[in-house]
């Protein structure tokens, strides 16, 4: 059997076993998923006419703030879930099973795939689920074309993925599930400090660098324009970079924590 299918194989196996595992013990997703969805319900229908008068500068419009805040909630799922991931990782590497699998005949890589794949599998779930939950709450996106769509949930996958893979390092740099879960936080409050609830104009001069300079906000902007169909500048170039970036970044850190020999 040749490596690249023996890898192929091995990677499969570990991806059915992480969706066993989510599926048996959904209660940490769930979890996860309840912030995002508790957020839009919460700024839409509390503060939604206050939010979409200030940002627009006329009368309140909650539709209006649907449309814009639903984009950035989207992309914070993705950091929510990733965050199970990293738990996930950490459990693995303290319970016994890594040192089990690592006295096995199996591709080495194959255990940090099958947590990539099952978590963006995961992630791209609960995307569908908020994204109706925005759907019911009057979320709409007719001006954006069918590529605009295409090319919004290429971007949504491919940031799962460049954030899957900090999470992975992060758990395995992890001496348990409360560390991981701690060290994963930055991925849940990154989007609070974005352009998710608020444009940049609207931020005080000394806060909007920290907003502007970070992973999320060109991911939202970007996710924003294709949803709505109005244009996303030089956004889209820069989300493309940190998504590249992370994940080359993670695979290789993941890569040489995971190869390294346990203490």
């Amino acid at each position: 059997m040749s490596t690249l299918t023996l890898a192929v194989r091995d990677s499969s196996t570990m991806l059915r076993r992480n969706l066993l595992h989510a599926r048996r013990y959904p209660s940490l997703t769930l979890n996860l998923l309840l912030t995002p969805v508790m957020l839009l319900l919460l700024f839409v229908y509390v503060f939604g006419d206050t939010m979409s008068a200030g940002i627009g500068g006329g009368g309140a419009d909650r539709s209006a703030y649907v449309a814009y805040i639903v984009p950035g909630i989207l992309l914070m799922t993705i950091g929510s879930t990733t965050v199970g991931t990293a738990v996930s990782v950490s459990n693995d590497m303290t319970e016994g099973i890594i040192a089990r699998f690592r006295t096995m005949a199996i591709h080495r890589g194959s255990v940090i795939v099958g947590h990539v794949v099952g978590s963006v599998i995961q992630s791209v779930a609960s995307v569908v689920v908020v994204g109706a939950v925005g759907l019911a709450i009057g979320f709409r996106s007719t001006d954006a074309t069918v590529l605009e769509w295409v090319a919004a949930f290429g971007l949504l996958v491919l940031f799962a993925t460049a954030l899957t893979w900090i999470a992975v390092g992060m758990g395995l740099v992890s001496p348990n599930a409360e560390a991981a879960s701690n060290n994963a936080l930055p991925l849940i409050l990154l989007p609070l400090l974005s352009s998710a609830f608020v444009p940049l104009d609207a931020m005080p001069g000394w806060f909007r660098p920290i907003a502007e300079y970070q992973p999320f906000t060109p991911a939202i902007e970007t996710l924003r324009g294709l949803l709505l169909g109005t244009g996303i500048g030089h956004h889209g170039w820069l989300a493309l970079a940190w998504c590249l970036g992370l994940a080359v970044l993670g695979r290789r850190w993941s890569a040489a924590r995971f190869d390294a020999e346990p203490k």
